[in-house]
């Protein structure tokens, strides 16, 4: 089998993490408009809850699994049995969360009849095998079968949603659509594995390894998923939850596009480590790191630049408190950057995510503590604040634990250049607004702009890696 190619993977799980985002992102003006920012919230809060029992039903699998089968994806046999054992576990802790799921159900009041919709967003965790095509570094049918599926839904919401009232029917097409996104994933199956006798799986192998995976995940929960859960206990408030839902909506479709290199060199550096290819591994992730703080840094500075004419332009009246909110979370696209590369690189890769596991854990801990009092005093603003001090801590510790392996002295250098490139294109960006009143031009012009002066400035400064990537598609020209 062919070695994958990085840069063809890299813009397949663009596409295919973009659309995972982007398409609620597309439907937002009408969904904001329609449901405003109470009804946003009502779907933020249960989704929220629903998260929680996906998280306990996946149970670590999909990062484990997307490490194994990279290791063994040249073992067809060895390959095939792990799918099954982690696919059978899975199948068996949904079924564990489901029973759960329904008690919440039935003993629910005002929720009720929304957590009832979610079912199938929890069934879906059973047929996630996204981790066995990221292993195998296969992104181009998956981008293609849920490009259809997401386009069927977006036509199908404008269709037949029209009014507050079905706000129900928005959740259940959302729900729908992630179920028949899931299943899709096993037309192809066949091709990659062969047949394995019951008796040969053991599946309780796996246990321990997940939970270390798993650990990790119900930590990072604590800072994104309990944050909106924490909004609706603390303020009893729907409206917070709405302007919170949408502040992360528009930083989460930047991270999607900032961060999916890391996930797709993953996979790579993973069948790196088994061959003890060291050198290559620590190119990789310092390639890695550049490009994505060179994305990082201006989408930060642009995010806060364009915020004040975006929300109300894209939203509609009634978000004004999303637009603090934004400039408080912009700064983690920088900050999780970081994090995510050595996170998703070094320490997943090689095995060590029961040592990383404490930064997160920390992590988590500092969020929580910030929550029960930062979401009481500023609502949903405390969130955001709290968010960001956790993510910082996270950073911090990782770059001190990878010092040992890898050079982290070369990320001031990276950052410098940047930042000041970044500095100059938010100055002119913002200054553009006294001379252009229609919200949609101005925007338009602020983003052309602020990227034609960020680039200019990189090559005034002589941005290394800038330079010699444009030479490389120079020559291939």
């Amino acid at each position: 089998m062919a070695e994958p190619s990085i840069k063809k993977n890299y813009i397949y799980n663009t596409l295919y993490e973009i659309l995972a985002v982007l398409a609620p992102l597309i439907t937002a003006p009408y969904v904001a408009r329609i449901f405003e920012a109470d009804g946003v919230g009502i779907y933020s809060y249960t989704n929220s809850i629903a998260s929680y029992f996906t998280m306990f039903a996946a149970l670590g699998v999909k990062g484990y699994g997307q490490r194994e089968i990279a290791q063994h994806r040249e073992n067809k046999k060895e390959a095939s049995k792990l799918f099954w054992e982690l696919e059978l576990m899975c199948i068996s802790t949904t079924l564990i969360c489901l029973a759960a799921w329904t008690v919440l159900i039935l003993f629910s009041t005002k929720y009720s009849v929304y957590y009832a919709v979610l079912t199938m967003t929890v069934v879906a965790t059973a047929f996630d095998i996204s981790w066995f095509w990221g292993g195998f570094e296969q992104y181009r049918f998956i981008v293609i079968r849920n490009s259809i599926l997401k386009l069927v839904g977006i036509a199908v919401l404008f269709i037949f949603v029209h009014q507050k009232s079905d706000l129900l029917l928005y959740i259940a097409l959302i729900a729908a659509t992630g179920l028949l996104g899931n299943l899709s994933m096993w037309t192809y199956l066949r091709k990659y594995l062969e047949k394995v006798s019951i008796r040969e799986l053991e599946i309780k192998r796996h246990y321990r390894q997940t939970l270390v995976y798993f650990i990790p995940t119900i930590a990072t929960s604590i800072y994104t998923m309990l944050d909106k859960a924490m909004i609706g206990w603390i303020t009893k408030d729907d409206f917070e939850n709405g302007y919170y839902e949408q502040a992360t909506k528009i930083i989460n479709i930047c991270k999607t596009v900032v961060f999916s290199l890391s996930t797709v060199v993953s996979s790579r550096i993973s069948f790196l480590f088994a061959k003890q290819n060291h050198d290559e591994i620590k190119k990789k992730i310092r390639d890695s790191l550049n490009f994505i703080l060179l994305l990082a840094v201006p989408v930060t500075f642009g995010v806060v630049g364009v915020a004040k004419n975006f929300v109300p332009f894209f939203y509609g009246d009634g978000y004004e408190k999303t637009i603090v909110i934004i400039y408080i979370l912009a700064p983690l696209l920088i900050i999780i950057g970081i994090s995510n590369c050595l996170g998703s690189l070094y320490f997943t890769p090689s095995g060590q995510r029961a040592r990383s596991n404490k930064a997160i854990v920390t992590g988590a801990i500092v969020n929580l503590f910030l929550n029960t009092f930062l979401i009481y005093m500023l609502k949903a603003k405390g969130a955001a604040i709290a968010s960001f001090v956790a993510e910082s801590t996270i950073t911090v510790m990782y770059l001190y634990m990878a010092r040992d392996y890898f050079d982290i002295t070369c990320i001031p250098k990276f950052l410098w250049k940047r930042i000041i490139g970044a500095g100059i294109m938010l100055a002119l960006v913002i200054s553009i607004r006294q001379y252009i009143h229609h919200q949609a031009v101005l925007i338009v012009v602020q983003v052309i702009a602020g990227a034609a002066v960020y680039g200019i400035s990189l090559l005034v400064l002589r941005d290394e890696f800038l330079i010699k990537n444009i030479k490389k598609i120079l020559k291939k020209a």
